[in-house]
Formats: C-alpha cells, structure tokens, sequence
C-alpha cells in the first residue's frame, strides 16, 4: 500500500484542530499572539503556543522578534506554508459542495446499531 513513500511519518501536521485555523488567520499577514488568540476563541494559551512552535519547525510560519519592551513578536505564513492556501481552498469548496452528503451519511450512521467489534487478528492483538 505504502510503495514508493520515502517518508515513515506524515510530513504534514495541517490535520490538527488548530493549525489550519491558524493558517487562515495568518493569511492576510502577520499578527500577534493576542491578535490570534481573537479569532481562535476556545484555544488556549498553551495550545496556540504548542502548536505556533510546531508550525515553525515545520517551516509553516516564521516568528520575528522585534525591538520593545515587552519585545513584539509577530508570527506569518512562510511560502511554504503560503502553498497550503490553495489545497485548503479545495478542501473548503468540496466540503461545501458535500455537506449535506456528509451530514445525511453521519445521520445514517448514527441510527444504526453499534458495528461489530473487529476480528482479533484485524487489531493486531
């Protein structure tokens, strides 16, 4: 299945709660850290810092450190992570075409009974 994958973990980390939030606030260029925590209501301090920190050592999002006391930092979207705005647009204009597909599946599934647990070799166990 995984033939050809040079990769043993996923080089992208957009999947989380958080981070692709972040990218689209990020998208009209730099802010603060009070400046996301504003449109990311529910977020919170430890969780936005943890996550900024993995976007930076994924080359997502660069940080500056400016002069001032307290010094300002300002987080922006690198080109690289620049480039996910396209994809991510793709995935925003499918699940809007898709969501009532979506919700009538989820319904479905929802009124069924519970599935059958998985055969022990299926687990791994």
């Amino acid at each position: 299945m995984f033939t050809g994958c040079s990769h043993h973990t996923s080089p992208l980390r957009i999947g989380g709660k958080w981070t692709a939030r972040i990218i689209r606030c990020l998208e009209a260029g730099p802010r603060r850290f009070s400046e996301l925590e504003v449109p990311l209501r529910g977020i919170t301090p430890k969780v936005l810092t943890e996550t900024l920190r993995s976007m930076e050592r994924d080359g997502l999002v660069t940080r500056t450190v400016g002069g001032g006391i307290p010094p300002r930092v300002d987080y922006e979207l690198s080109a690289l992570g620049r480039s996910l705005l396209t994809p991510m647009a793709a995935c925003c204009a499918w699940a809007a075409a898709h969501l009532p597909e979506l919700e009538d599946a989820r319904e479905a599934y929802e009124g069924n009974p519970a599935p059958a647990p998985l055969p022990e070799a299926a687990t791994g166990r």
